[in-house]
């Protein structure tokens, strides 16, 4: 493996967000081996810039569930997705919720450039059925409800990313835990999950770490990068 691509809640942090300061110190030993890691996320790119100095990478990140990703600083985001797409059916959504007395809690509306994300205080499987006429996904993060384009997913921006970056998606490992991160799993090199991860998750991954969050996250790079 010649990168490392990793998911963030769930997989470097713990249930509460609270990031391994184990994770970090792991990252930080790849990045000074010379190995690159992508930072990848459902969140927003405000925040995966800024988490992305903090833990000391170049600042090649994945965000909004690869609706958005940057090669390295200061060069400017790429925008995969039309949020026009995931805004429309977000507005059918709320519609049908609100005409029943139920308010959708929006995350970050105004940073977000791709995906729409909301409070998980309705059940996911009834959000798929509702908009199943739309063309988005609807993915459940564990933290979040996230609604992307159809046909773009961590995997899609990664393969891009990688290429800007002069690699494939053959070099990289993927390591991450829920939903949101299989197709990364499955498309990587190498595809690891945390001991805390979705069955979908596990069931996709070339190696399961026994510990979960950021500990599983720093066994799995060892399996493969010692």
């Amino acid at each position: 493996m010649r990168a490392v691509v990793t998911d963030i809640d769930g997989t470097i942090t713990d249930s509460a967000r609270r990031i391994s300061l184990a994770a970090i110190q792991e990252i930080r030993r790849l990045v000074d081996d010379g190995i690159p890691v992508v930072l990848a996320s459902g969140n927003t790119l405000c925040f995966m810039d800024s988490i992305a100095k903090m833990i000391g990478t170049s600042g090649a990140v994945i965000a909004e569930n690869g609706g958005v990703w940057r090669h390295e600083y200061p060069v400017e985001p790429v925008l995969e997705a039309d949020r026009k797409v995931t805004l429309a059916a977000f507005e059918d959504l709320r519609g049908h919720y609100t005409a029943r007395g139920v308010e959708l809690d929006l995350y970050s509306h105004a940073l977000r450039h791709a995906d729409v994300a909301f409070a998980r205080n309705v059940p996911v499987d009834e959000v798929r059925r509702l908009l199943a006429g739309h063309p988005v996904r609807v993915l459940d993060t564990g933290f979040a409800i996230h609604l992307q384009q159809v046909g773009v997913t961590k995997a899609t921006a990664l393969a891009a990313l990688a290429s800007a970056m002069g690699l494939e998606l053959s070099d990289f490992l993927a390591i991450g835990d829920s939903e949101n991160d299989v197709e990364m799993i499955k498309e990587a090199g190498a595809g690891a999950a945390v001991g805390n991860a979705v069955p979908s998750a596990q069931a996709a991954a070339d190696f399961v770490a026994t510990a979960p969050f950021g500990d599983g996250f720093v066994e799995a790079v060892r399996h493969y990068l010692p």
